[in-house]
């Protein structure tokens, strides 16, 4: 005999991921995606488009909570105390595993302490100077350093940032230096590049792709493994012969550690499915990120993979936190 209201795939997808620690029911309990930065930034993005779609699938609340401070680690610690019951995720970039080796004091660890759910995007870097150095390629900004280091001076938004590593990380495959003048902001480091104070740095290609089409920043390379298609002229630093340097940032969902794996691939499988709608990769698109997706192992061997480079750049090129 047939029920004369049938169970959707959807709830009982909502009722597994709630139910299968007895915690909560989709009735009662709101999801909580952290954001450990301010709102505005390309992850806050991530966020408030998966969030209502989220919602939507697995018919409850989903609430975004910015909890910014302290590089992203107040928000990250707030989810690695969180219960692993389906009501707390986090939304985080590459700089998570960054701040293991740029803070090792800190009471938690990122790779032992949380459960990677689902990669979401990848967001790229470009090498800008100002026109007024004449550098044409990454060779001839390699090349001027080589000749007088420490002349040159390149920005960051602040010490330990990808913008920050990812030149450090030039500097250590190319075997020059170049002084850092960190600032507290990206706005505050555009402005002084703009203003031909600073002669580089590395900037988020929809940052950077304004300046750089009305003629006030030079692109010089691409952090990535292949051209972008904003910028289809712009080489990548391997073709510029610098060597294989990728500096592209990963954008992605965590649980706390404990989560039972049929709730984190059923949260895996419904954010991938997020992620390949149109408006979505629209959405991203406007912040220069890529959508992607990946199994919650895949994801795992990819966070664990580059927190090991990072800790190496950072132990070699002796990066202290502010």
């Amino acid at each position: 005999m047939h029920s004369a209201f049938p169970i959707s795939r959807r709830a009982l997808l909502a009722t597994s991921l709630l139910g299968a620690t007895g915690v909560a029911t989709a009735q009662d309990a709101p999801l909580r995606l952290i954001v450990p930065f301010t709102p505005g930034t390309g992850i806050d993005l991530i966020a408030r488009s998966i969030g209502p779609r989220l919602s939507e699938r697995l018919k409850r609340p989903v609430i975004v909570d910015n909890r910014a401070g302290a590089s992203g680690n107040i928000g990250t610690e707030a989810v690695v105390r969180s219960a692993p019951d389906g009501n707390t995720l986090l939304v985080s970039v590459s700089t998570l595993v960054m701040n293991r080796s740029l803070y090792p004091q800190l009471p938690f660890d990122p790779l032992r302490d949380l459960q990677p759910v689902s990669l979401t995007s990848w967001g790229q870097l470009i090498l800008v100077t100002h026109p007024r150095t004449g550098f044409k390629t990454a060779a001839d900004l390699l090349a001027a350093a080589r000749k007088a280091p420490g002349k040159l001076n390149y920005a960051s938004p602040g010490v330990g940032t990808p913008h920050h590593l990812s030149m450090e990380l030039l500097k250590n495959t190319a075997k020059v230096f170049l002084t850092h003048i960190p600032y507290r902001g990206t706005g505050p480091a555009l402005t002084d590049l703009l203003g031909g104070q600073i002669e580089a740095m590395f900037l988020p290609i929809h940052v950077a792709l304004p300046q750089v089409r009305n003629g006030r920043l030079v692109a010089l390379a691409i952090g990535s493994d292949k051209r972008h298609p904003l910028l289809p002229d712009v080489p990548t630093l391997s073709e510029s012969g610098i060597g294989k340097v990728n500096v592209d940032m990963w954008y992605g969902v965590f649980a706390p550690k404990g989560m039972p794996a049929p709730q984190v691939n059923a949260l895996n499988r419904e954010i991938n499915d997020i992620l390949r709608s149109d408006d979505v990769k629209k959405a991203f698109e406007g912040q220069g990120m890529d959508p992607a997706t990946d199994s919650p192992d895949g994801f795992a061997q990819l966070v664990a993979r580059d927190a090991d480079r990072w800790a190496a750049l950072i132990k070699a090129q002796g990066i202290k936190a502010e």
